[in-house]
């Protein structure tokens, strides 16, 4: 039994999930899974009905070598599957809206184009609620969920800004334009913020740190914001130019 136990193991910090056991159990229990690493090419039983729950609940599955999954375990007992827990439960976008209407106030809502550092993640949720949007929506691939880093950097936001994570951010634009929300997104080619109308329903486009907003998902905006910048390199941190955008949006709706 302590064999077994010692297999199953679940990793709170960091939010993994090791073992068949462990992690067949966290899906059938209705925990959120962000992600699912199984060794590749393993045929096994136990590990394909893992595969089956995973794909089910339309988890991101990573077939990977078993260096890599050695290098994730802190057990050493993985079983050849880890999970990547979210640490605290996603909204729906109609959540989002629902949250709005009880406030009586035009949508505002947080939309994230691929950010990868649980860092900014935590401190664009911290921003969102400081700057009173009614929540976050990100994109279930190429980008960081709920993580434990995610909610420690968020200062306490995760238990009262709701974030929704969704398969396709460009399906849900077209949607939320059907509920009257515009849409602008930061970039260094858009015309200044200042001179841009951003009262209203509105929805906030903030891109991956590296590459900014996709060519897709910026066709889907309404309006491209730049803020102005007097130094000598061209781009903010996507936390800092989040929450400047931001600002500019509770400042014209206060008007």
């Amino acid at each position: 039994m302590k064999e077994e136990m010692t297999q199953d193991a679940v990793q709170e910090n960091g939010t993994l999930v090791e073992g068949r056991n462990a992690v067949l159990e966290a899906f059938r229990s209705g925990k959120t899974i962000d992600k699912l690493y199984v060794l590749d090419g393993c045929k096994d039983g136990p590990v394909q009905t893992i595969v089956r729950e995973a794909r089910k609940h339309d988890t991101i599955i990573n077939f990977v070598a078993k260096e890599r999954l050695d290098q994730l375990s802190a057990t050493g007992h993985h079983q050849g599957v880890i999970a990547q827990a979210s640490a605290y439960e996603y909204a729906t976008v109609e959540d989002i809206l629902e949250n709005a209407r009880k406030k009586g106030e035009p949508p505002f809502i947080f939309l994230l184009d691929g950010i990868e550092d649980p860092h900014n993640l935590g401190a664009i949720i911290r921003t969102a609620n400081l700057a009173g949007a009614h929540g976050v929506i990100i994109p279930k691939r190429r980008a960081v969920g709920l993580t434990a880093t995610v909610a420690r950097t968020s200062a306490g936001a995760l238990n009262y800004t709701p974030v929704a994570k969704v398969t396709n951010l460009n399906t849900v634009m077209e949607e939320l334009k059907k509920e009257g929300l515009w849409f602008v997104c930061a970039d260094m080619g858009g015309e200044t913020m200042y001179r841009l109308n951003l009262t209203g329903p509105i929805g906030l486009v903030i891109g991956n740190e590296g590459d900014g907003v996709s060519k897709l998902v910026k066709e889907h905006c309404d309006m491209v914001a730049s803020i102005p910048m007097k130094g000598d390199i061209d781009s903010l941190n996507a936390s800092v130019a989040a929450g400047v955008l931001a600002y500019e949006i509770v400042r014209q709706r206060m008007k």
